[in-house]
């Protein structure tokens, strides 16, 4: 089976797209198809794949599989390229409105169709511990303040954390931030990817909740990740928690290809 493919990145967090409307290609059943698919040495390489699929009331259904081929919790920079991928596929102007796993999203597109905001998902459950955050931005994060990155193995620390007793069943995204001349640097260890990875927008979207409450502020908070820049727009509701959260940045078009698949 031959499978068409569009590979994008979004501040290096990257993931292989495949536009489903017409022909299913695959099913969550597929678990080691796309293991195998996102494999850096076997397969395309990415750090997750991306079902897009039809959908009554919306403009598309967005399916997420980390790069293990499990079906996963929201992704941020996900849900950016899938934007991209979608208005490529002439399936919207400039506003979209699409379905994923932790609900309804809206976004914007830019002309070039280079930079997109992505409205996320209201955070209203947070808990505040003396060193750290935990929050689910879409996905479960753990936020960290750190005084220097270099003072951080972001790989062995993160894993340490995520498989400690507490979150070793359902895992967790672990971020380390450190606050810098423009906004916040932010390093993440992705459960489900089990490694550091160059961005992640649900992490970053969980560390400028952090480092808003920490700082008692709201607005836009710029943010620095190992791939590139990216900001997060955000409203206090009052209360502890956020709503009208926009992560915004920019989604590259990579390679496109076609697949051969044995089942």
């Amino acid at each position: 089976m031959k499978i068409p493919f569009v590979k994008y990145q979004g501040t290096g967090n990257d993931f292989v797209l495949i536009d489903q409307r017409k022909h299913h290609f695959l099913t969550r059943n597929d678990v080691s198809i796309i293991e195998k698919i996102c494999d850096r040495r076997f397969g395309i390489g990415a750090d997750g794949l991306m079902l897009l699929q039809e959908k009554e009331g919306f403009d598309f259904e967005m399916i997420y599989f980390n790069a293990d081929g499990r079906e996963s919790s929201m992704c941020g920079n996900g849900g950016r390229c899938i934007v991209a991928f979608a208005k490529s596929l002439q399936i919207f102007d400039e506003k979209c409105y699409f379905l994923a796993i932790d609900g309804a999203h809206d976004a914007k597109i830019n002309e070039e169709g280079n930079h997109i905001e992505l409205k996320m998902i209201p955070v209203r459950q947070i808990e505040i511990n003396s060193n750290f955050y935990l929050m689910n931005t879409g996905s479960p994060h753990y936020v960290r303040f750190v005084e220097k990155m270099s003072d951080i193995d972001v790989f062995q620390d993160g894993k340490k954390i995520r498989y400690s007793e507490r979150f070793a069943s359902e895992g967790v995204n672990v971020n380390f931030v450190v606050k810098n001349e423009n906004g916040i640097e932010v390093a993440t260890y992705e459960r489900g990817v089990e490694d550091e990875t160059f961005s992640c927008g649900t992490g970053v979207t969980a560390a400028a909740i952090a480092y808003a409450i920490k700082n008692t502020i709201q607005g836009e908070v710029a943010i620095k990740t190992k791939g590139g820049n990216l900001s997060v727009r955000l409203e206090n509701d009052g209360y502890i928690g956020f709503t009208n959260i926009w992560l915004c940045g920019p989604a590259t078009r990579v390679f496109e290809g076609e697949i051969i698949i044995r089942k």
